[in-house]
């Protein structure tokens, strides 16, 4: 495995990139992006599909996300969609760059929540020759079945960014409120 990073605008976002068991320099591999779980770091849930991928032949890169994990960016944990999306943009960059990365044979593995950014960013990145899938999920969809009453939300949501412009403490709210 190597350590590596890249970066989306300003923000240095830090990954794992998979290595086959047989891996040289010299090769010219399949390659994977894991668009990885909401909340997810490197090291949990795409590790283990890096890692039984780079088993069968293929580099397979999960990554922090811009402000979780090692990956850099304030305010810390946040889930921000937009980023999320250009992180899988600018791995993409950052393989590119690589000799042993077969430019004509790079996909993108989506998983659970990552679905939905993966998808998003698959629509304009076409250096994604595949798309696969394992436990897809709209987290969009998914906070509206949890937030019942998202009108009442949207209006705390704006009470909060005003108490917040006249110095008011940020909120944090946890990711999974059950």
């Amino acid at each position: 495995m190597k350590h590596i990073s890249f970066k989306n605008r300003h923000i240095n976002v830090v990954g794992n990139l998979h290595l086959p068991p047989d891996f040289t320099e010299s090769g010219a591999y399949p390659t994977l992006v894991l668009a990885t779980p909401g909340s997810s770091v490197k090291e949990q849930v795409g590790a283990i599909y890096a890692e039984r991928l780079a088993d069968r032949g293929f580099l397979a890169l999960t990554f922090d996300p811009s402000y979780q994990g090692e990956s850099g960016g304030e305010p810390r944990d946040l889930e921000d969609p937009a980023a999320r999306v250009e992180d899988i943009h600018c791995a993409v960059d950052s393989l590119m760059t690589l000799p042993y990365v077969s430019e004509e044979r790079l996909g993108l593995l989506r998983i659970c929540a990552g679905g939905g950014y993966a998808i998003h960013a698959a629509l304009t990145e076409r250096r994604f020759k595949a798309v696969g899938t394992v436990v897809a999920n709209d987290i969009g969809e998914a906070l509206r079945q949890l937030l019942p009453d998202a009108s009442q939300t949207l209006v705390d949501v704006g009470n909060q960014r005003t108490n917040e412009v006249h110095g008011g403490r940020p909120r944090r709210d946890p990711m999974d409120p059950g």
